[in-house]
This record gives C-alpha cells, structure tokens and sequence, in this order.
C-alpha cells in the first residue's frame, strides 16, 4: 500500500507531541530547580519492540541514549500493564546515575503497543559528595547505583524501592516530588498514545510507526551519500581526568562508502582513574545527534537515524568504559569532546558545511551544605552556557548551551530563592570568542557568593586546550574557574575540583567562547 505522505506528516507531528506534553508535565509538576527551571529532563516514545519512535526537543545526551536503557528494562523485567521499571545504571544503558529513567509499557487490551520513557537529572543521588558529581575513582563513590527494577508493578507502588532510594539522598522531599513527576509525565504519555489508537485504528497506527522509522532511515542515507566517499581522521583532547594532569585522546576513524559510515574510535585513550569515561551508550548518542544535524530536513529523531551507522567503540576505552569505571563527567565533559572530534574530523570531508567548536564542556557546578534559613540540607546542580562556534555564513551565538546538553539557565530569582547564595554577576565574558570572517561566540561570566559553609565541585573542561577554529579562524578563549575566599585572596583552580567554602567566598565560573570561522 502506497504511503500517503499527508498521513505520515500528521502522525509524525503526533508522536512528537506526544512526547513534548510528556516533557511539559514534567516541567509543571517537578519540585527541583533542576528539572523545572534548568529543564535537564527528557521524554521519548518507542516502539513495541523498544525502537525509538519519536522524542522530545530535550537533551540530546539523554535522548539517544535512552535507547540502551529501554532495551535495557525491557531485556531484565517483564513489564506488563501498570508496570514502571526504573533505573539509573551507566552500564545498563544509563548516562551518569544522577540520570534517572522510567520505563512503562503501553497496553490495549493486554496487548504490549508501545513503550514511553522519560529522564531527569536529579540534583542528589548520594554519593561522596552533594550533588553526586564527584572527583570519583569507582562508580560506587558516585551514588546509588539502581539496576532494571520495578517501582510500579501493576499500577501499584513498589513501597521498598521508593523508600530505599529516597533514604540513600541528602534532599528525599525534592527527589520524591521529582520522581512523582516523572511517573505523572509516563502516564501522560500512555493517555496521549491509547487516544490515537482509540482514534485512528491500532492498524493504522502500526502501518505509520514503521513508516516513520524508515523515512527518517531514508533520510539519513541521503544525508550520507551527499559527503564525499573516503576515509577521514581527527582527534581533540580533554584537558584531564581530575586525578591526573594528563591530557586524554579521543581519536576517530569515519569511513564514507555510499548512504552509510563507519565511525571508528579505536585509536581513543584507555579509560581513566577519574569519572569523565564515558559509556557505550554515550558515544552512540553523541553520534546519532552529529549525523542528525547534517540531515538538512525536519526529520524524526529515532532509530531509523541509526540504521546506517556503524559504531566502533572498543571495551575499556575512554568512549566505551568498563564497571567500575567512574563515569559522572563522561555524560556531561567527555560527551561534548566526541562532538568537536566528530565535527573535525567531517570538516575535512565538508569544509563549507561544518561549524567551529563550540565551547566544549557544560561547566558542572554543585554544591551541598546547610540552609541557615531552614536548617535543612540542600544539594544544588547546574550546568553554565558559553559560546557557540562560528558557522560558515554567520557568528556563533554568546552565552548558549550547545551540542549535548540544551537546558535552560537557572533564573538568578530562582537560584537565590531556593539556595543560600547571591548571584553577583552574571553577564557575557566580553571578547571571547574567536575571530575570523565569522566569530565564534561568547562565554559567560557566573559569579555568585556563598551565604553559608558548602562543599562545591566544578567539572569542567577548554581550560587548557581551546576550542579550535576553522579555516583559518582563531580558536574561542579558554574558560577559568576562580575562587575567592572572603580575606580576599584569589584562587585560580583547574578543570576539575572539589573544595570547601565558608560563608563569604565567591565562586566564579568564566566559559570558554566558541572558535572563529574562516580568515578575518
């Protein structure tokens, strides 16, 4: 039967907002900053099969990587109706494990139809320091550490799972507000996808599932066969682990024969003491969102993106870690650094089409102390925006989050409301980023002073080596972290630290700015 392409927009369009609404209940009915301020949630839809169908416009590191952790749920439980089966582990498809994900099936009449998931950042899941984003050596000092289990099991709640998590975290009462929304945003999608059905014929339905997944297949192979066959190399570096002041490699090998490439990181670094290694699960979403951005359409972003891509990731690499490699920073630092690889290494096949770097970190900021206001503990976690790399025909944009991560700043009123400190300065970091025909953009500058004793830990990352420009454009300002203690003495501190402060010291965070493009 000939595909009517009015029909595959229309369900195409559903799908994804289906998993926008699922995102925007999250939103609402969170109690962390975190999650409805910063928006560090994601929401998708898959398949009876645990396929990808459709995802939110959330975080790309969660996105395509949340595949693994459907997979992941529906290979160790049996989910059936009114089931919910949560999980948090790197190495079972997960991200870091402040990284929760709510897996649920969807049922028409006990028939298995669909399955919808969703992600958040959770500001504590225990762990040797507030905010669960420690200079670890073991994943064990990074938090708990939840396998595929049921938290639901037929529409009702697994009370001694609930009650062992919230008793492992410094703020139960914001991670069980936060857990509540999640469940709420599932639920959500499993009304939104039973009224389609309802409406439209589980047979339809079904025909325009496979419909989309290989549209966007198609699509992608276009995208493919547009660059030039060979055989291309690149390689970038993160300044360190934070145990070690040794650089780290990140090599790639991408093979371009017809509609499909090989993306080979072989020659990468083996992993390392401390907790930037990333897991399989990130290095396959990183490559699923570079290969998406070069598919000049408005496509879905599922599995059928994936088809044509080979991942080659050996074991005990730097992109694909074994347990029980510390791995809080591979998610967020090491994530954003396989991005500038990939884009570099394709800059030899497309020069007119790929981007400088932008600032290649996302400048991870916790911190965990007391509140004298309320005597309660509180644990606080952001991410900073800086500059996006110079484009072939326009300047890179100031003061954005770019690549991996697209959260939102959290509003200063918000900051300071919920948590004892004052925002002193929060601007653009003038000059920063790197000149060219076009100009890479600007980092910012976040500087806000603690109000009671806190423990603070910055992963971060470009505070020694730059972000490159292209064709000939200068590469962005390398980013700093500064510490000021209240007797006024000036701390310049490395990527990655964790310190004590007392009431009175300022912390200042300036980002790297985005490389030029192209001579000046």
């Amino acid at each position: 039967m000939k595909t009517n392409p009015v029909r595959l927009e229309i369900f195409k369009s559903l799908f994804h907002a289906i998993a926008e609404e699922m995102g925007a209940t999250l939103k609402r009915t969170a109690f962390s900053p975190n999650i409805k301020e910063r928006r560090d949630y994601s929401c998708a839809i898959f398949d009876h099969h645990g396929d990808m169908l459709a995802q939110g416009d959330h975080m790309p590191v969660h996105l395509g990587s949340m595949p693994l952790s459907v997979k992941a749920a529906i290979e160790n439980r049996n989910i059936g109706p009114g089931d919910i089966v949560i999980l948090n582990d790197p190495y079972k498809g997960g991200t870091h494990l402040p990284d929760i994900t709510l897996v649920s099936g969807v049922f028409s009449r006990k028939k298995l139809i669909f399955y919808v998931a969703c992600r958040a950042h959770h500001s504590d899941v225990g762990g040797m320091s507030p905010g669960s984003m420690p200079l670890a050596e073991e994943i064990y000092q990074e938090g708990l550490r939840i396998p595929p289990i049921k938290l639901m099991s037929g529409g009702k709640l697994n009370t001694d799972v609930w009650d062992l998590i919230l008793s492992n975290v410094r703020t139960p009462q914001e991670r069980e507000g936060d857990l509540a929304a999640m469940l709420g945003a599932n639920r959500t999608g499993e009304r939104r996808l039973m009224e389609v059905v309802e409406k439209y014929g589980w047979n339809e339905v079904s025909r325009y599932v496979t419909e989309i997944l290989n549209y966007s297949e198609r699509m992608t192979r276009h995208a493919i066969s547009v660059i030039p066959d060979g055989t291309y190399e690149a390689e970038d570096f993160l300044d360190n682990d934070g145990i070690t002041d040794k650089p780290i490699a990140i090599r790639v090998r991408i093979q371009i024969k017809g509609d499909q490439a090989v993306i080979d990181f072989s020659r990468s670094d083996p992993q390392v003491q401390g907790s930037v290694n990333a897991v399989y699960a990130i290095t396959a979403s990183v490559v699923f969102y570079v290969f998406r951005t070069l598919v000049s359409l408005l496509i879905p972003s599922n599995a059928g993106g994936m088809r044509p891509l080979q991942i080659i990731a050996p074991e005990g690499t730097i992109v694909n870690a074994r347990p029980p490699a510390a791995v809080c920073g591979g998610n967020v630092e090491t994530s954003q650094r396989i991005v500038d690889v990939l884009y570099k290494c394709l800059a030899a096949a497309m020069p007119g089409r790929i981007p400088a770097a932008s600032q290649g970190t996302m400048n991870n900021f916790t911190f965990g102390g007391v509140d004298p206001r309320t005597q309660k503990a509180v644990a606080y976690y952001e991410t900073v925006s800086g500059g996006m790399g110079a484009r072939p025909t326009m300047d890179g944009l100031s003061g954005v989050h770019t690549h991996m991560t697209n959260s939102m700043n959290t509003p200063v009123e918000a900051l300071e409301h919920a948590y004892p400190v004052r925002m002193l300065r929060y601007s653009l970091r003038p000059e920063s980023g790197g000149q060219g025909k076009c100009r890479g953009g600007d980092g910012v500058i976040r500087e806000l002073r603690f109000l009671t004793k806190a423990q603070i830990t910055v992963l971060s990352d470009r505070r020694k080596f730059p972000p490159y420009g292209l064709n000939g454009g200068e590469p962005g300002q390398r980013g700093m972290n500064v510490l000021i203690r209240k007797d006024g003495r000036r701390e310049e501190l490395p990527s990655k630290f964790s310190t004590a402060v007392e009431a009175g010291d300022i912390l200042s965070i300036q980002s790297p700015g985005g490389g030029g493009w192209g001579r000046k």
